[in-house]
């Protein structure tokens, strides 16, 4: 089945590889240090002045780290200045989390209060009342190192990403339950790549009383049914709500189709946006049963919608056999996805998708190309789809891009967090 939009695994943390500078490691020797005091490298200085929320292993100047993950420890410059305050993480490539640049900061319970009131108030600020599906803390660009928290109507759920921020997870739920009242918190680890580990566990209750195992969650007019304890993602994703804006905008009288289209969101979107004709396409039959259930919620006939189980490649090209278009194409498809012996890798196979694509795009129609690829960067990802157009003898043209929606907010230095890129293109 497709990989939902987690992409391998869902909402797994950018690749510490991603865009990281070269640092030099000509350091001054660690004399006269204290304990608790970690001196870095000039360019990792300036990234980290800048906002950036990681110092890599590189720049310590081939030195280890002896401190346990989630110990306190000031980062100063070579000549021994205060830059920032940090978490030790030094489980892969990140040797530290900046917690934050006054001296002195700890991760206790005035500083938990003040960083969720904070959190609050901007959500309060950017975001229309019609929404309750959101991300409450975006922690490594708001404070809080390895973790981001994410609410769903009633339920709040912690995402620990960084052994880093386990020592510190009780305070993190206490401060959370005190001042949110929310009906239960759960808490997901991902601390590790899941490959070869076996099933991910279900997220654990860790304050309050178990949710259902459907929470239905509201998104402007549509609504989707969300489960806060599922392993893996809860059944919808709130970073691409300015995508699925972005389709409902543009779908009243078109013919829309929804490539990897998971649990429907761009459907809905489309449909309530007053589509002629909206066609899903996924491999897996659950998603669809998720995605007619969201239609009921929502208040939209299931059968106005053609789901079709099945591999996006071969869809199109019957598609294309029978001479079916359509005016408006999205297409969302995981990183990574493998199903009886076919894959799609998104940093390798971009071009071939929009040249498959492109027969049943009609002249005049758009295509809303989506990834949240950390490693495919935008410039490669349209550089792939123009190579995938011009095979295919399509003329695209860029009218449009959106990202991350405000409640994901990002520290301005911190270019390995900005992974979701959504890209309008025009037929001509």
């Amino acid at each position: 089945m497709t990989t939902p939009r987690g992409k391998g695994p869902p909402r797994r943390p950018p690749s510490t590889r991603a865009q990281r500078p070269q640092t030099s490691s000509a350091l001054p020797t660690s004399a006269g240090l204290r304990r608790g005091q970690v001196r870095i490298a000039p360019e990792a200085v300036i990234r980290v002045r800048a906002g950036h929320p990681w110092v890599f292993k590189d720049a310590l100047g081939g030195r280890a780290l002896h401190d346990a993950p989630g110990t306190h420890v000031d980062v100063l410059d070579p000549q021994g200045r205060f830059v920032a305050r940090a978490l030790v993480d030094n489980a892969g490539a990140i040797a530290l989390r900046v917690l934050g640049r006054t001296p002195g900061l700890e991760v206790d319970p005035p500083y938990l209060h003040g960083l969720v009131r904070r959190a609050r108030t901007l959500r309060g600020a950017l975001l229309p009342p019609d929404v309750d599906a959101y991300r409450l803390l975006a922690g490594d660009s708001e404070g809080l190192p390895g973790v981001t928290v994410d609410r769903y109507a009633d339920y709040v759920i912690v995402t620990a990403l960084s052994d880093a921020i386990v020592p510190h997870l009780d305070l993190v739920h206490d401060a959370l339950f005190e001042l949110l009242s929310p009906a239960a918190i759960y808490e997901q680890r991902r601390l590790r790549p899941m490959a070869g580990e076996g099933p991910p566990e279900p997220a654990a209750l860790v304050r309050g009383k178990a949710a259902p195992t459907e929470v239905v969650v509201r998104e402007g007019k549509v609504r989707f049914a969300v489960d806060p304890t599922a392993p893996l993602h809860v059944g919808m994703f709130p970073d691409l709500r300015e995508g699925r804006a972005l389709v409902g905008a543009r779908a009243a009288g078109r013919r829309v189709l929804n490539l990897f289209s998971y649990s429907g969101g761009f459907s809905l979107h489309a449909l309530a946006g007053g589509a002629s004709q909206v066609v899903a396409v996924d491999l897996a039959a659950k998603a669809h049963a998720k995605s007619r259930r969201n239609l009921e919620l929502s208040g939209l006939d299931p059968e106005r919608v053609e789901h079709l189980a099945g591999d996006v490649f071969p869809a199109l090209a019957r598609m294309a056999e029978r001479g079916r278009s359509f005016d408006l194409v999205v297409c969302d498809p995981p990183s990574f996805s493998q199903q009886k012996g076919t894959s799609f890798v998104a940093t390798r196979d971009w071009a071939e998708l929009v040249a498959t694509i492109s027969p049943v795009l009609a002249p005049g129609g758009l295509l809303v190309a989506c990834s949240n690829t950390a490693k495919l960067a935008l410039p490669d990802l349209e550089r792939a789809i123009g190579e995938g157009a011009q095979r295919a003898g399509a003329d695209l043209v860029v009218v449009g891009r959106a990202g991350l929606p405000p409640d994901f907010a990002l520290a301005p230095a911190f270019t390995e967090g900005a992974y979701l890129k959504v890209v309008l293109l025009y037929r001509r």
